[in-house]
């Protein structure tokens, strides 16, 4: 049995991502580029601020932005604290760029993408190589290499990746920011007891994903997570992060959850069973399982 008396900010030790099992929530998670391209430093010569501009170039003020673009670019610590600030409790993504970065370029478009059909998510772009400014919003920031993506909320850093591919920054903008979808998010135990109660009588099938916040194999399967959501309308998905709270982790300590990510599944007000891993196809076949559908492997 895992040991629950440290503070939120360090989850126990005990806790561990499912295969491999990294540290749980290291200061930056890493994961391989979808570009053989290494993140590049940020720099500030000649070659950098006439190389490739991103798009839209960078106007001169936060006030400014394309019609077809949700993306906003700042341009100083002021106008970036100011932008966080106005966020309030949206989920924000930053992408830290440089103007001689491939993997910058080729990333920005997916985020431009992304923020066309995330209404709920603000999308912030900085030019490190810029001008002193921005340069010096990255040195606050620590930001040493490039692409890197930061996730705020309520002017909080809650996240950060470095050297990620779209599929990753689809995955983090989903996990982080998903308050629209079909997946019940629950905050508290009070919450996955009222969930469980109210599917007492209809006897469907609940699907609790318990994660952690900064878990990679967590945001790996959460997009599978959403999409069966909305296939299957039979079942009931919810979410809750163990770390968010002293009663989520409770409720991990008394389902003996031990490793995430781990899936229960709940009929009739009693756990019947449990999946832990982040494999699309065996989740997908534990849940015909405890639906009563035969699987043959």
């Amino acid at each position: 049995m895992a040991s629950f008396s440290h503070s939120l900010a360090t989850p126990p030790p005990s806790l561990y991502t499912h295969n491999p099992r990294p540290s749980l929530i290291p200061n930056l998670i890493k994961l391989p580029a979808a570009s053989s391209l290494p993140p590049q430093r940020i720099t500030t010569t000649r070659r950098a601020r006439r190389a490739l501009q991103i798009h839209a170039a960078a106007s001169p003020s936060v006030k400014k932005q394309s019609s077809d673009e949700r993306v906003l670019k700042v341009h100083s610590k002021e106008e970036f604290d100011e932008a966080l600030k106005k966020a309030k409790g949206k989920l924000v993504v930053v992408e830290y760029a440089a103007s001689d970065s491939e993997q910058s370029s080729q990333m920005y478009p997916f985020m431009v993408s992304l923020s066309r059909s995330c209404s709920d998510v603000e999308f912030i772009l900085v030019m490190g190589d810029e001008s002193e400014k921005t340069k010096e919003l990255c040195d606050r920031e620590k930001i040493e290499k490039v692409p890197h993506f930061s996730f705020y909320k309520n002017m909080e850093k809650i996240h950060e990746e470095e050297g990620i591919g779209p599929d990753q920054l689809e995955g983090d903008v989903l996990y982080y920011g998903d308050n629209h979808s079909a997946v019940v998010q629950l905050h508290s135990g009070e919450d996955v007891e009222k969930l469980i109660g109210e599917h007492k009588e209809d006897h469907k099938l609940i699907v609790l994903d318990v994660g952690l916040k900064h878990c990679g194999p967590c945001v790996k399967v959460y997009p599978t997570v959403i999409k069966l959501s909305r296939k299957m309308e039979t079942v009931v998905f919810a979410r809750m992060n163990g770390d968010e709270n002293q009663s989520c982790m409770k409720f991990l300590k008394e389902m003996n959850v031990v490793e995430v990510p781990t899936f229960l599944f709940i009929r009739d007000g009693e756990i019947k069973g449990r999946y832990v891993g982040s494999g699309r196809g065996e989740l997908i076949g534990e849940i015909l399982r405890y639906q009563g559908v035969r699987v043959t492997y």
